[in-house]
């Protein structure tokens, strides 16, 4: 089986902060966090959270969008609160931080080991829509080390 979460959704099973998880270490084989992490004040701690939850050897698709041109370091400020600043900044009006080249970097710096996967690119038009990804879309892998 599986577990739908959000801080909002009426569809989601359970209500909760990605910062803060109701789930004990080493819950989950796999966790699915699609284009979550640019929303919340402090990625890294949703990003150790997911790790915490995550059995060992367990892995993670951490989707977060990038923007041209891509930044060498995740652009952040917090003094930036508008949403129509948010949107020349970020890309969006409810994102907190653009992602550079450094993501990786981040979730490695977070205790994952991580990699950039393609396979995206190997989908039908059809079969990319039906996993809720874009063709040209790279896929962040992440796993949580053995024990």
């Amino acid at each position: 089986g599986y577990v739908t979460a959000d801080l909002e959704s009426p569809l989601a099973k359970v209500k909760m902060d990605i910062h803060r998880m109701p789930f004990s270490e080493n819950q989950f084989d796999v966790v699915l966090c699609n284009h979550v992490l640019e929303h919340v004040a402090d990625d890294k701690q949703a990003m150790r959270e997911i790790l915490r939850v995550l059995k060992p050897r367990g892995w993670a698709v951490l989707q977060v969008p990038f923007f041209p041109p891509l930044p060498d370091e995740t652009f952040e400020d917090k003094n930036i609160v508008s949403p129509r600043d948010r949107e020349k900044a970020f890309g969006q009006e409810d994102h907190v931080r653009k992602y550079g080249k450094d993501y990786v970097r981040r979730l490695t710096d977070c205790g994952f080991q991580a990699e950039v996967n393609f396979t995206a690119k190997t989908l039908s038009k059809e079969e990319a829509f039906r996993c809720g990804i874009l063709q040209e879309e790279e896929l962040h892998i992440a796993w949580k080390k053995p024990a």
